[in-house]
């Protein structure tokens, strides 16, 4: 949500990525959404968290981040959601991760001794408006949309694996990921490319095509495999067929059951034009946080995700104390939500 249509922040002549796109050079942003728990669960603390953030760097951070809430019923179990922090848009991958990381430093120092919890659906709530999410922003010319679109259709279901990071709803089992199955804010792509609430679209504000299905990665290794897919697909000079009803039907598979047959003749049609190694199909992070519930419980597999999050180490760590706090609740408030109401607004009216 938080991604501008902004200069590029490399040599590149600091050209519009709509300038750059209609001269054939694609262009890719980051939105990352993930959690912020004291210790398992959002508390609105965490627009203080945000407030730092914003108040350290608020020329780039009043268009680069965002905050979510649950929705209707759902903000019984919870009212605060993901916090969002993203990129400007890059030509070059190594840029565009390099940007993602020093995003994520700024919310590390921000966020003090709360949780940062990069996963799809936290595990121990059943809220389908209570997610977060890894959104790839891409610009191409205008001519290549369709074509584009039609290729990161056909093979975003086994994209969606590679990200899988939500096994767990109501501490109970569920697949690969809740989130992808459930959000609110996703879904099984329709005729209309503009629609909002679909996991392939075409952004109206921003004018770049936005894949909205993927659940956060932590691990930029396996995030920078995800990216080179992308770059690849992007590159296809035809388009494969879009076929919603086979659309459908994987991104079922994807969200319920793995690595299927299906999602497996998909991969060999994929290999052919990037390399991926076939692990991160066959073992998601998904896989690796189920096991970790498993053998660890909530609390200690939040903790592994916080240090992942925090150092690049996936390793068991002993959790530490933090709670919610009225005080922060009211600086973040006063500091981040009431100065960001005009631009949120702005943005609603925008992108419908």
């Amino acid at each position: 949500m938080g991604y501008p249509y902004a200069v590029i922040a490399t040599s590149e002549a600091r050209m519009l990525p709509q300038a750059l796109a209609n001269r054939g050079v694609a262009t890719y942003g980051l939105e990352e959404e993930i959690f912020v728990t004291e210790p398992t669960r959002p508390a609105l603390s965490a627009l203080y968290v945000m407030a730092k953030l914003l108040w350290r760097n608020p020329r780039y951070y009043y268009k680069h981040s965002a905050t979510n809430f649950a929705r209707g019923k759902e903000i019984r179990q919870c009212l605060m959601s993901s916090v969002e922090i993203a990129t400007r848009p890059h030509s070059s991958l190594d840029a565009l991760l390099a940007d993602l990381q020093a995003r994520r430093a700024d919310l590390i120092r921000a966020a003090g001794d709360a949780y940062l919890v990069p996963v799809g659906h936290l595990f121990n709530l059943q809220s389908p408006t209570n997610t977060g999410g890894l959104h790839i922003h891409i610009g191409v010319a205008t001519e290549r949309r369709e074509t584009v679109y039609a290729n990161l259709a056909y093979f975003l279901p086994l994209l969606m694996l590679l990200s899988a990071s939500s096994p767990y709803a109501g501490e109970r089992y569920f697949g690969q990921s809740f989130r992808i199955a459930h959000s609110f804010a996703i879904g099984a792509l329709r005729r209309d490319p503009y629609y909002r609430f679909q996991d392939l679209i075409l952004a109206r504000r921003l004018g770049t095509i936005e894949i909205r299905a993927l659940d956060p990665i932590w691990d930029i290794q396996r995030l920078r495999w995800l990216l080179r897919a992308v770059e690849a697909i992007v590159a296809l000079p035809d388009a494969r067929p879009l076929d919603f009803e086979r659309y459908a039907a994987l991104r079922e598979q994807a969200a319920y059951r793995g690595y299927t047959p299906d999602l497996q003749r998909l991969y060999a049609e994929l290999s052919e034009i990037v390399e991926l190694p076939e692990s991160l199909f066959s073992h998601t992070v998904s896989d690796a946080l189920a096991a970790c519930m498993a053998n660890e419980g909530l609390l200690r597999t939040y903790a592994r995700l916080n240090r992942a999050y925090r150092t690049g180490q996936w390793a068991p760590v002993e959790p530490h104390r933090t709670a919610p706090s009225f005080g922060r609740t009211v600086v973040g408030l006063l500091g981040y939500y009431l100065p960001k109401l005009p631009y949120i607004v702005y943005k609603a009216w925008a992108e419908w």
